[in-house]
């Protein structure tokens, strides 16, 4: 009894700690695990197994596979095509092209490429097309086992507790009629998407910041004499005096040693700054100059969000500068050094020549400027991969080759190939959402040893039996649906798989339908940015409020959800 109380009240802490906290993922269940590790409601040889389980070592490989398969140029070919005059057109292109590319490569990944050549067209506001790209990449990865991380995740708990994971393409009869039915529903929910006619830039919402020298030709003169209210494409708003903030800023203002100017304008018309005497940008006092700049995207939980540059040693985690600051539709003020970081933010950086090689950076960041850093594979590369995944697909398929054996060997081609080299792979490896995986599989196994799985799936079945199994199968998928708005997809799959599987076992019925009810609910992120990676991506590009997620998310939650609770139960008979 004393075993079950525990383990309640550790479930409890974790579910609350994810739903009302911003703590990162990893560390909450972690610290779950360890506490049930310590509090003896699972031994050692319960954590090891999970850590090393197979399904889970699959979903590693997979994810370390994705790697190589972003970098092939077949997306970035086709990404300048895919844009017309016809906003109809442009959207059956463009959410056919990310869909297709996120059922086998990275989601994150596909709506990085095509943000840039979405934000840099000349036909359609920016912000009437972001959204549906990233819709289009969340539909896209239900169609394959490796189109998202959560199928992966979701076939790894079911591999553990029945010793078969899910097959490649369980996802794609269900996943293709969710994709269609929810780009259709798109077409019409994208109308109502504000128009943002600086979406292509966002210029005005650039924070640039540059300081006077003491021995400036600037200084004891005014802004007008200065001529720095004639700049084009940048804007004074204000100046930065030690602890006097001056806005607005009066052309007589005149200029002091020391003043910090703060500009909001396009950020790639920085170089016009380099011509007055004296004024050094932000990125130059830290040590770098401003020809090597790419754009990133804060990601959740990154160890710099709720820092400000300064306490977040930028330069030395990094080896880039902060050039220019941006949030979406939100006015940023005063020093760029003291601005806390927030999830979500765009950071124009000068990097260095290590930029691209430090670990922490797809921790902290996703990078959406192709223009830096950028590895090009060959046509020799491009269709040498393309044919040996194709290949482990089909033997996979037909189960001549275990799926973790065929991509194991396309990792080591795409080694031998040099699309990848070894230093990516060990700065890539997902060691957080391995840990979160094992955590979450160690405590499964404890919810289980202890019979509260089972009392959990009687309570349920107490109550749910009369209404029958299908009743339950909804229950499961709104209720997954429901915590993936909350938190995150993975998260709330691993928190409800166990419940899923032990409900199908009360009821005696096959798990099947279940189980990829918890699939495809852990994807059915559309009415929030927080449940998914691309939303938040999108979410400060196009400066999208939570109404519009909810506006456009709508329409394609409602017939994506009707579509699976209508195919789940007849393609996964009961």
């Amino acid at each position: 009894m004393i075993d079950q109380i525990l383990i309640t009240g550790l479930f409890l802490i974790l579910l609350a700690s994810l739903i009302f906290t911003d703590w990162p993922a990893v560390g909450v269940f972690s610290c779950c695990m360890l506490a049930a590790y310590f509090l003896g409601l699972v031994d050692t040889d319960d954590v090891l197994s999970k850590a090393s389980n197979s399904g889970l070592m699959t979903l590693l490989v997979l994810l370390l596979v994705s790697v190589g398969l972003e970098k092939l140029s077949w997306l970035t070919r086709l990404s300048d095509k895919l844009v017309t005059r016809s906003y109809a057109m442009t959207l059956v292109r463009l959410g056919g092209v990310t869909a297709f590319f996120s059922a086998f490569v990275n989601n994150t990944a596909v709506v990085a490429t095509l943000a840039h050549t979405v934000r840099s067209n000349r036909y359609h506001p920016a912000s009437k097309l972001l959204i549906p790209l990233s819709y289009a990449a969340i539909l896209g990865g239900t169609v394959t086992l490796i189109g998202t991380s959560t199928n992966l995740i979701v076939s790894s708990f079911l591999e553990d507790a029945t010793g078969k994971g899910l097959a490649f393409f369980d996802f794609t009869v269900i996943g293709l009629t969710g994709t269609a039915l929810g780009l259709l529903a798109m077409a019409f929910s994208s109308r109502l998407l504000p128009v943002s006619e600086n979406g292509k830039i966002d210029i005005n919402e650039y924070l640039i910041e540059a300081e006077v020298n003491a021995e400036s030709e600037l200084v004891g003169r005014s802004i007008l004499d200065n001529g720095l209210r004639d700049l084009e494409d940048l804007f004074l708003v204000e100046i930065v005096r030690g602890e006097q903030l001056i806005s607005p800023v009066a052309p007589q203002e005149f200029i002091e040693a020391g003043d910090k100017l703060i500009f909001s304008g396009d950020i790639k018309q920085v170089a016009v700054l380099d011509a007055f005497p004296g004024l050094q940008l932000f990125a130059v006092e830290e040590g770098l100059l401003q020809e090597n700049m790419t754009e990133v995207i804060v990601m959740p939980n990154a160890s710099i969000e709720g820092k400000t540059i300064k306490e977040s040693a930028f330069r030395a985690q990094f080896d880039a500068a902060v050039v220019g600051m941006r949030r979406g539709g939100k006015r940023l003020s005063g020093k760029l050094g003291n601005i806390t970081l927030e999830a979500g933010d765009n950071l124009m950086l000068a990097v260095g020549a290590d930029f691209n090689e430090r670990k922490n950076l797809d921790k902290n960041f996703v990078v959406i400027d192709d223009s830096v850093g950028r590895v090009r594979t060959s046509p020799l590369q491009n269709y040498v991969v393309t044919i040996v995944l194709a290949a482990v697909i089909i033997l996979a398929t037909t189960e001549t080759v275990p799926l973790i054996k065929g991509m194991a060997f396309l990792l080591v081609c795409m080694l031998v190939l040099g699309v990848v080299r070894g230093s990516e792979l060990r700065r890539r490896f997902p060691f957080e959402l391995w840990l979160i995986i094992a955590s979450a599989l160690t405590l499964s196994q404890a919810l289980s040893n202890t019979g509260v799985v089972a009392q959990i799936s009687d309570f349920l079945h107490h109550y749910l039996g009369a209404l029958g199994p299908y009743t339950a199968l909804a229950g499961i998928y709104l209720g997954t649906l429901l915590l993936t708005e909350m938190m995150t997809n993975n998260a709330a799959a691993a928190l409800v798989f166990p419940i899923a599987y032990g409900l199908a076992e009360s009821f005696g019925i096959s798990y099947m339908p279940f189980v990829m009810a918890v699939a495809y609910g852990a994807s059915a992120s559309f009415l929030t940015p927080f449940g998914y990676t691309t939303n938040l991506m999108v979410q400060n590009l196009g400066g999208y409020s939570m109404g519009d997620y909810f506006r456009a998310g709508l329409p394609v939650s409602l017939v994506y959800t009707a579509a699976v609770l209508v195919l789940i139960p007849m393609i996964f008979p009961f």
